[in-house]
């Protein structure tokens, strides 16, 4: 027979088993006991940590003898637990049974539906602060600029603002995808493509867009960018082919109009707007400049001798003029000798001879 004695602290409890099975509490004191078997097993657990594991619980919850010391919960699969410790949140408990001891410390117990799958509250700052928002929250950020679009088992929910979401885990197949809402642009480069009259170009050109709908850009396409680039391309192949390299050269706006147009109404069905499109550089082959060069060079050439020609036409048409003046004007004529004369004269000596045969007076009627 063994006569035992076991103290019992203020803050502890001590749970009897007898013979593996779950008889009494005992509250703090001292407690005198016989164990004639010893078959006779005292846990002694401490209420300091309201968190109370035994490898028993299920024993000491069907006693029913913890109802005034403890909370007992039964938490279901679509319920999750929010547990207060003296006011300040100390984690969510997941479904199963549970005893959180009361009276050492102020204790509160919150239960939660889980089906509804986004979840809210009026501390929700703390909650995600604990350790055990990871393991039953899921946590979106939305930056500004950003749609985020829901998914519930693979089923469109609802689109996301910019902000935080916060969802259950587990309860449901939780997917968020983020569109950039923001004017963007696209790069498509090195493009080579052949023209009507069979010249190889390689364009390179720039897409600015904005997501209108971003549901029809998740649901419509797998991937939106990429439909928006291949579309692109379709869009300049078709217009450059048929267009051949001179109007390509000199008309690049009425290249990329005609681009833009044909790719606004091939994106607008998976919720793309397209604000604008432009074509930066229209790179030709080597021969080809080369070959251009030339004509351009001999085309510089033909328009400076046609304007020589020209200026040599006014000129002789000048001249014609003057002459059928001032044969119509003796005295006209006159004026225009001496003038002529007076630069001769200014230019260098002039010597008047008096010969033979009036040529004396030939000079004075000159003069």
């Amino acid at each position: 027979m063994y006569l035992g004695r076991i103290k019992i602290r203020s803050y502890e409890k001590g749970l009897v088993f007898k013979d593996k099975e779950f008889r009494k509490v005992l509250s703090p004191g001292k407690h005198w006991f016989i164990d004639p078997t010893g078959k006779t097993r005292v846990d002694i657990v401490s209420m300091r940590n309201p968190w109370f594991e035994h490898a028993d619980k299920d024993l000491i919850i069907s006693s029913e003898m913890l109802d005034t010391d403890a909370h007992i919960l039964e938490i279901q699969d679509m319920e999750r637990g929010l547990v207060w410790i003296d006011k300040r949140f100390a984690g969510i408990i997941g479904p199963g049974q549970h005893i959180i001891w009361q009276g050492f410390k102020d204790v509160e117990v919150e239960l939660v539906d889980t089906s509804q799958i986004k979840f809210d509250h009026t501390d929700l700052s703390a909650i995600l602060a604990s350790d055990s928002a990871s393991r039953e929250l899921i946590i979106q950020r939305i930056e500004e600029g950003f749609i985020g679009v829901l998914f519930l088992d693979g089923n469109l929910a609802e689109v996301l603002d910019p902000g935080r979401h916060v969802f259950w885990l587990n309860s449901v197949d939780v997917q968020v995808k983020l569109v950039d809402i923001r004017e963007n642009t696209l790069d498509v480069s090195g493009q080579d493509i052949l023209t009507r009259d069979k010249v190889t170009l390689r364009l390179n050109g720039l897409s600015t867009y904005r997501v209108k709908d971003p549901i029809k850009a998740v649901t419509e396409v797998e991937n939106f960018l990429q439909s928006l680039y291949r579309e692109t391309q379709l869009a300049l192949r078709t217009v450059v082919g048929t267009k051949d390299i001179d109007t390509l050269l000199t008309d690049k706006d009425s290249l990329a109009k005609e681009v833009r147009q044909i790719l606004t109404a091939r994106v607008e069905s998976f919720g793309i707007k397209i604000v604008g499109f432009g074509v930066r550089d229209i790179i030709l082959p080597g021969d080809m400049k080369e070959l251009l060069n030339r004509v351009v060079e001999s085309q510089k050439a033909a328009e400076a001798d046609l304007i020589k020609r020209r200026e040599e036409t006014a000129a002789i048409r000048s001249q014609a003029n003057t002459a059928r003046i001032l044969a119509n004007n003796p005295t006209l004529m006159r004026l225009r000798e001496m003038e002529l004369l007076e630069k001769v004269a200014g230019n260098s000596n002039l010597n008047i001879v008096y010969g033979e045969g009036g040529l004396a007076d030939k000079v004075v009627k000159l003069i």
